[in-house]
């Protein structure tokens, strides 16, 4: 297991070691030891979630709020998406700053998101699969969004047409509301 370093630094990509033939391939996906080691601290994961998506769709950008921010660990495991991680805690000197990274289920691809994170991922394709672990549980009402094309953020998304989103995503509001609460 690698762990790459992002323009932001504690967005990290994990890149499995992966053992392949003419069967196959066999990766661990995820080693808590090793996690933890390669991040720098220990995390815990409580819950997993997976979605399925056709191309086109976006989702996000997602977060939650204090006391119950999540962490995610999230990959790809049929298709591929654009991920997007945007730094949203006021103190940081990367705040208001995005990265994006390709996952897909060709390069086994996994992204950190500590807490303090908006989320959001771009499906290129069809039949695309997202898994992902978080830290913390999912609360409804601590759950926010921003809106997904804010011009403040200025996310180079690979569009090639309009994107489909839900309607909560539709409504979310610009990064400029989260600054001035």
């Amino acid at each position: 297991m690698s762990i790459i370093s992002t323009a932001i630094p504690d967005v990290k990509i994990i890149e499995p070691t992966v053992f392949g033939d003419n069967r196959g391939f066999f990766f661990e996906s995820f080693n808590q030891q090793r996690f933890d080691s390669g991040i720098g601290y220990p995390v815990k994961f409580v819950q997993d979630n997976h979605s399925a998506s056709c191309k086109g769709v976006l989702r996000g950008l997602h977060y939650q709020l204090e006391p119950h921010a999540q962490g995610k660990l999230v990959r790809v495991i049929t298709g591929a998406v654009f991920d997007v991680s945007v730094d949203i805690r006021p103190n940081s000197p990367t705040f208001g700053q995005w990265v994006g990274v390709e996952l897909s289920a060709d390069n086994k691809r996994q992204l950190w998101i500590p807490p303090g994170f908006a989320h959001g991922f771009l499906t290129l394709c069809d039949n695309t699969e997202f898994l992902y672990k978080t830290t913390d549980y999912w609360f409804k009402e601590l759950e926010r969004s921003i809106a997904w094309n804010d011009p403040t953020l200025a996310i180079d998304w690979p569009l090639q047409e309009a994107p489909q989103l839900s309607a909560k995503d539709q409504d979310a509001p610009l990064f400029s509301s989260l600054i001035a609460t």
